[in-house]
């Protein structure tokens, strides 16, 4: 199980990916396209074109991870012109379809002590 914490490193990839990629195909773009070593720990958010669904990398030290999320309605809000850092607080949010650069919609059952 991944667990989120507060002191995680956590990095959206703006543009769109084809989610036709498996965990290696994710990890290339971590490399090649991010200039991130996919190893280091750092979890990576990406997005598919249509907006629909989410999938997030992460090494924990033994193998990777790769989460799925698709939404059965609408599209996830994706306001990132650039690749750039999220607070573990910012990617609940997002995966909560909100908008994870306004904590004023965070719902109050989220947000812990």
């Amino acid at each position: 199980m991944i667990q989120v914490t507060p002191h995680m490193r956590i990095v959206v990839a703006c543009d769109p990916v084809d989610f036709r990629k498996g965990i290696d195909g994710l990890a290339a773009v971590c490399s090649q396209k991010l200039c991130m070593d996919p190893f280091s720990g750092v979890m990576v958010v990406f997005v598919n074109k249509s907006r629909q669904a989410l999938r997030i990398l992460v090494y924990d030290g033994q193998g990777f991870w790769m989460c799925h999320k698709r939404l059965s309605q609408g599209r996830f809000a994706w306001n990132f012109s650039s690749n750039q850092s999220l607070a573990a607080r910012q990617l609940q949010q997002l995966l909560w379809n909100g908008d994870a650069a306004d904590f004023r919609h965070i719902p109050k059952n989220l947000i812990k002590p």
